[in-house]
């Protein structure tokens, strides 16, 4: 059973409320659409293109329970997204979320770039997207070399040479990944040793397509009407060398599609959203989950359970409420006051690692999909 097409249509001069309105559509925020609609929820769920995030352009992931053998990324993400369809959950294509705020009747309002929808409940999954180096050519030679997707990219390079900058799951398996079509690929880490889990490590160190440039990083890329070689810089030596390639694949960290969120809920120094052990946010009615929720772990699985867990207190909060929906005030007093509305001093989920250095990945994909606002795109 596949998503109707026709509910992702907005209707004209229509401003809908549902039950539950849940941003981002991978993992967490597809786990919380399938619980959110089988409790008999009204339940949408926003996201950019396709449903599933980043996991959606994963070739493998293997470490999801229940698939000995793995499964592409894209058939993990279409089954949870036709599981959540089975129960009634509607998905809305959009591109950006440009407002999000409360109204003075408790409901919450999600203005896109489709259209305005309100919810009772909120559900945030918006994911994080890859983040950018913002060395000289970088912007330059977007789709003309540079990259951040294997998957999406791999083939246009088949019988070339191309670079991956980065040392973690990521890097490392999209960078086995490429040799499928490159005749050769180098590693260039800022570390003397990868990351990556040692099973990767491995496969990649077996690899004879595989070449690794240790102590590096990346200062510029050069080229004409395409990418020709990447310059990078030995951090003991200084030294400067000229990688030959034709293409360039960064894996060096993510950020959080959470400017939409700035001044609406509490979120961490590097812009990760802040909840208590249950998913809620300082925002009563509002919950978090996902990649873009502060916690060390960015893995699918953890996704999941947090996608669930935020489902069902969404519910049980929506049960505490009655109809009609009572005022924000109300709203306040019945959830259980304003030191749980802001759990501040209980949602540190980090282990106090900078943001850059607790972003596991997936088999090797962080989870998250979600939506960003002020222009930026849904990953």
């Amino acid at each position: 059973m596949g998503l109707d097409i026709r509910i992702n249509l907005p209707k004209q001069g229509a401003v809908e409320t549902y039950d539950v309105v849940i941003v981002g559509g991978g993992p967490a925020g597809l786990t919380a659409a399938i619980y959110s609609a089988r409790g008999r929820r009204s339940t949408v769920m926003l996201e950019r293109n396709m449903a599933g995030g980043q996991i959606a352009l994963t070739e493998l992931v293997e470490n999801f329970p229940g698939f000995p053998e793995g499964i592409s990324g894209f058939d993990l993400s279409d089954r949870m997204k036709r599981q959540a369809a089975q129960f009634g959950a509607e998905l809305r294509e959009i591109t950006t979320v440009a407002a999000f705020q409360p109204e003075e009747d408790g409901c919450f309002s999600i203005s896109t770039d489709q259209e305005r929808i309100r919810g009772k409940a909120i559900i945030l999954a918006p994911g994080v997207e890859a983040k950018r180096s913002g060395i000289p050519g970088e912007a330059e030679f977007v789709g003309r070399g540079v990259s951040w997707c294997a998957t999406c990219d791999g083939a246009l390079y088949k019988g070339r040479t191309v670079a991956v900058v980065g040392g973690g799951d990521s890097a490392v398996e999209e960078g086995m990944f490429l040799t499928r079509f490159a005749d050769k690929v180098y590693v260039v880490h800022r570390r003397d040793e990868l990351r990556a889990e040692k099973i990767i490590q491995e496969r990649a160190f077996a690899n004879d397509k595989m070449q690794f440039v240790w102590d590096s990083v990346p200062r510029r890329i050069v080229g004409g009407q395409m990418v020709e070689a990447l310059e990078v810089q030995n951090v003991k030596t200084q030294g400067l060398t000229s990688l030959p390639v034709n293409g360039v694949f960064f894996y060096i960290g993510q950020i959080p599609n959470t400017a939409f969120l700035q001044g609406v809920v509490r979120l961490d120094p590097a812009g990760y959203i802040l909840t208590d052990d249950l998913m809620r946010t300082s925002v009563c009615g509002v919950f978090a989950c996902g990649d873009a929720r502060s916690n060390p772990l960015k893995q699918i699985a953890m996704a999941v359970g947090e996608g669930s867990l935020a489902a069902v207190q969404a519910g049980r909060y929506l049960d505490e409420l009655e109809c009609p929906v009572p005022s924000a005030l109300d709203r306040r007093q019945t959830w259980g006051g304003p030191d749980v509305c802001e759990p501040a001093e209980v949602v540190a989920a980090g282990d106090g690692r900078p943001a850059e250095e607790r972003q596991p990945t997936e088999g090797g994909q962080a989870s998250g999909g979600g939506a960003a606002a002020g222009g930026a795109p849904v990953t």
